[in-house]
């Protein structure tokens, strides 16, 4: 278990990979961001993007999936209180192999609440080719180490 006092600023770590599908990036369009050039080829066709692309929310989610899975879980993660950044640089496509790279920033401990503190993190989204694909700058509260 990770705890606050592990996070030091400089620490790096990578999450993942994820190849992402063509029937996810349509089930989640068709649950939560349904513009054509999410929904199918032909309503992507005649895009900006000239093809299927994902939604960023999607890329956001799938972000935080990874994190979850690999990094988080493992954590004494009190939750965020939000984001200070939120990047979508390049679409992401079916058959994108996506990876997460993190770095803290920062480690506050927080003055009224002795039990925990915040943690500022860098995160970027790359595909396959290394491409950065998203960014974003989240802040998150880790619990403190137990006393004895």
């Amino acid at each position: 278990m990770r705890y606050f006092e592990d996070f030091q600023p400089g620490d790096v770590s990578e999450h993942g990979p994820h190849v992402v599908s063509r029937e996810e990036i349509i089930a989640f369009a068709t649950q939560f961001d349904p513009q054509p050039f999410h929904l199918s080829d032909e309503g992507a066709r005649d895009s900006i993007f000239g093809g299927l692309v994902a939604s960023g929310w999607h890329t956001a989610s799938l972000c935080h999936r990874l994190l979850v899975q690999s990094f988080l879980g493992q954590t004494s993660s009190l939750g965020s209180p939000g984001l200070d950044e939120l990047r979508w640089l390049k679409p992401v496509r079916p058959g994108d192999t996506l990876r997460v790279r993190v770095e803290v920033v920062s480690a506050t401990p927080s003055r009224s609440k002795p039990d925990r503190g915040a943690v500022k993190l860098r995160m970027e989204v790359r595909n396959q080719k290394d491409e950065v694909v998203m960014t974003e700058l989240a802040n998150v509260l880790f619990g403190r180490r137990p006393q004895g």
